[in-house]
């Protein structure tokens, strides 16, 4: 009895060890993302299904550029990367704050995307996000985009993550398309020696009434290539000016989301959407941040 307990207790430390190991692994791979990066953006249509003999693709498109991706949260269950970008000469660079990505490990509380600017609050039994890290994408104004649940794989000398998710049309394609409503998107994150990969496999959807009706596929292949920090110094100064202002910001956006109820947002208001607002000396503090975001959640 005496050798079966020890032997019992040998595998539940071995186990445990495995498991810290893992951890570490997913949470350096996640850091591996933060730094400067060259990026080049390519996306293209491969398989047309839609029965509109007038249907045209997008074209294919290429977007290249310079991009700081700051560490902003460190926590052992949670890391922030707020992306920014940096266009044109480095001595007086044009700044814009990009998209913005949270890691949550072992993450039950969800928005899913379920079209037309509508989220939906779900929750999921700790049983099956075991061992997974969330991946949450905002906008430019830190409101939800699209967020996804996977183990990211440690395997034959690779580290990625992968995972299907629904999502509101691309900036890409927001102004010039309306005949979907759905970009269901088919994330793989891969660190590479060059830096990383975001691979995407992306399905192009009409919801109505609960059903889908895939009209399109779309190829992405994004690239990022890291260079010296130095090259980012513009977009990092930026952040250590602003970064107290979009603290405010998505402090009022995690009381939005803490109602765990569905998420409607209006498009926008006044004829503008909500990073014009937030993108002025305008709303610079507590009051006007949290005023104007309430305008935009129905």
């Amino acid at each position: 009895m005496k050798s079966f307990l020890l032997k019992t207790a040998f595998i539940l430390v071995a186990i445990n060890l495995n498991a810290q190991s893992k951890l570490k692994k997913d949470i350096a791979s996640i850091k591996q993302m933060c730094g400067c990066f060259e990026i080049t953006f390519e996306f293209s249509e491969t398989f047309i299904y839609s029965k509109d003999s007038l249907y045209q693709p997008s074209k294919n498109k290429t977007d290249r550029g310079l991009e700081w991706a700051q560490l902003v949260v460190d926590e052992k269950d949670r890391i922030t990367i707020q992306h920014i970008l940096q266009v044109g000469d480095s001595s007086d660079p044009y700044i814009v704050k990009h998209w913005r990505q949270d890691w949550l490990y072992q993450n039950q509380e969800f928005y899913h995307y379920d079209g037309d600017n509508n989220w939906k609050y779900v929750k999921l039994p700790k049983q099956d996000v075991k061992g997974q890290w969330t991946q949450k994408v905002f906008q430019v104004d830190d409101s939800p985009r699209y967020e996804g649940s996977s183990s990211w794989v440690h395997i034959d000398g690779k580290s990625y993550w992968e995972n299907y998710t629904d999502a509101p049309l691309p900036r890409r394609e927001r102004t010039i398309r309306s005949d979907y409503n759905v970009l269901n998107r088919g994330n793989r994150h891969e660190i590479k020696e060059i830096g990383w990969v975001h691979d995407q496999n992306n399905k192009k959807i009409v919801r109505s009434e609960n059903k889908d009706l895939v009209i399109a596929m779309e190829k992405g292949y994004n690239t990022y290539k890291r260079v010296e920090d130095e090259k980012c110094s513009g977009a990092s100064d930026w952040w250590e000016e602003n970064k107290e202002k979009w603290e405010l910001v998505r402090l009022k956006w995690d009381e939005v989301f803490s109602r765990n109820s569905q998420l409607s947002l209006k498009s926008q208001v006044d004829d503008k959407p909500l990073f014009m607002y937030l993108f002025t000396d305008d709303y610079n503090d507590k009051n006007t941040i949290e005023s104007i975001i309430d305008t935009f959640v129905k």
